[in-house]
């Protein structure tokens, strides 16, 4: 059977009483005769990557962050609940499971690394995961769980950057959420500590990623590697949208082809349709149909130029225009962009402009050559990845699809919008719900009549925002 359910629980798990009825807890009593060493050396033999996107090997990073540690200044563990990938929603179909199982998580890693708090970090708009969080975040403390750790939820804004790492101990901070050039290893939350003592580190862990915690540190790195390959070992949990039978989450063993997994979660492709492409969020390179049998780890993926990233795969079928495609994407990183490093910005307005006149089919060869310039341009000195996706999306697209640009270049297409490419508000009855209000949002973050020409970090940078953790 495709579907597993090692992380993704098929039924809610309402109490942690029924948590701790069905096997949970075992990670908090082994870390109790564990050395944290012991703890991160597990971990590591584990093979679990980091399910965020970035695929960063989960055991190597709490190392860095352990060996960073000293006595005089405080280290937390962040759990990352931003999810905003777009076609992304697996993080909060974990937390209306089971919460619990990421709150263990989070707790074990906190002993392995020797943090002082455990903040979990999510979007204000996320009302019933934030309340699960609460009350299960509770049950644990009083269950004794937390013994010398403080433990907060954090709601922060819906921006798409809010989920990068640096941005999100930004955040927390008390400012808006723009990338930091200080690796959160060495720098983490100034809100923890008194203003005399230098930050410690921060541990930031995904939603899901932290779910695979407690039973490896339970059972054993062997145990784990008994499903997945040797270099992609575990599961994963995946969303399927767009033009397929239906939408929903799964988990799949690493290593089942992509085809598969479209068709446990997502039914296939529409009838009397067949699938002409594939994205895995809007962070790598497009997947074609004929490398839909490619499996799905991080090394099969990346050698085709895509990804796992945080395991949303958006599906076109043959009625798409990959220029349209192309076109959404870019608009979502433009308008998400924060305006600090102002290639990413600028640029990749200018790109979003220029797909979405190439989309009227009213353009010409100067409009194509503009847009191969500013994707050699867009992420020149980028102090996080989101320009990058600009290059990498956009760029396979254009690559990949060159008779979708040609067929508006000569007018041969009909007119097009761009499709909307936004995170996911829901998904119910096996259909997705993207938030549509990105269609609306201007490039300086704000969804008024009139856009105020501004970018983010010269329009926020000196006001308070509305939000703030009491986390001393």
């Amino acid at each position: 059977m495709t579907l597993v359910h090692r992380v993704l629980y098929p039924m809610p798990i309402l109490s942690l009483d029924e948590y701790v009825t069905r096997g949970g807890g075992k990670g908090i009593e082994a870390v109790e005769r564990l050395t944290g060493e012991e703890v991160i050396a597990r971990v590591l033999e584990s093979g679990l990557r980091g399910r965020g996107g970035a695929g960063f090997p989960t055991g190597l990073k709490w190392q860095t962050v352990a060996g960073n540690w000293r006595p005089d200044v405080p280290s937390t563990v962040v759990v990352n609940a931003a999810e905003g990938e777009p076609g992304t929603f697996k993080d909060r179909t974990i937390l209306r499971r089971n919460p619990y199982l990421v709150i263990e998580g989070a707790i074990i890693a906190a002993r392995a690394v020797s943090a002082d708090l455990v903040i979990v970090a999510t979007k204000q708009a996320f009302e019933g995961e934030v309340e699960r969080l609460r009350t299960a975040m509770g049950e644990a403390v009083d269950a004794g769980w937390a013994e010398g750790l403080k433990m907060r939820v954090f709601e922060g804004p819906n921006e798409y950057l809010f989920g990068e790492e640096s941005a999100l101990l930004e955040t927390i901070d008390g400012r808006w959420p723009f990338p930091r050039v200080v690796p959160t290893f060495r720098r983490g939350l100034e809100a923890t500590t008194a203003e005399e003592v230098q930050p410690g580190p921060a541990l930031v862990n995904n939603v899901e990623t932290l779910s695979n915690v407690a039973r490896i540190v339970a059972r054993g790195p062997a145990w784990y590697r008994t499903v997945g390959t040797d270099d992609s070992p575990g599961t994963v949990v995946c969303t399927v949208t767009g033009a397929t039978r239906t939408h929903g989450v799964g988990e799949v063993r690493l290593g089942t082809p992509l085809r598969e997994v479209i068709d446990a979660i997502g039914g296939g492709p529409r009838e009397g349709h067949s699938i002409k492409a594939v994205l895995s969020g809007v962070s790598s390179g497009v997947i074609m149909a004929h490398e839909l049998d490619t499996p799905v780890t991080y090394e099969a993926l990346g050698d085709i130029g895509a990804g796992v990233g945080s395991g949303g795969f958006m599906v076109f079928d043959d009625s798409t225009d990959m220029a349209a495609v192309a076109a959404g994407v870019s608009r979502f990183l433009a308008v998400e962009s924060c305006g600090q490093c102002l290639p990413c910005k600028l640029d990749g307005l200018i790109l979003s402009q220029r797909l979405e006149q190439l989309c009227t089919s009213d353009t010409g060869d100067h409009d194509a050559a503009e847009i191969d310039k500013r994707l050699t341009s867009v992420s020149a000195r980028a102090r996080c990845f989101l320009a990058s996706q600009q290059e990498a999306v956009v760029g396979s697209i254009r690559e990949r699809f060159p008779e979708d640009f040609d067929a508006h270049l000569r007018a041969l297409a009909p007119p097009v919008e761009p499709a909307l490419v936004a995170e996911l508000v829901d998904i119910r009855g096996g259909r997705a719900y993207p938030d549509d209000r990105q269609l609306t949002k201007h490039p300086d973050w704000t969804y008024g009549a009139r856009d105020s020409g501004s970018v983010p970090v010269e329009k926020y940078h000196a006001l308070t925002p509305p939000w703030r953790a009491s986390l001393v």
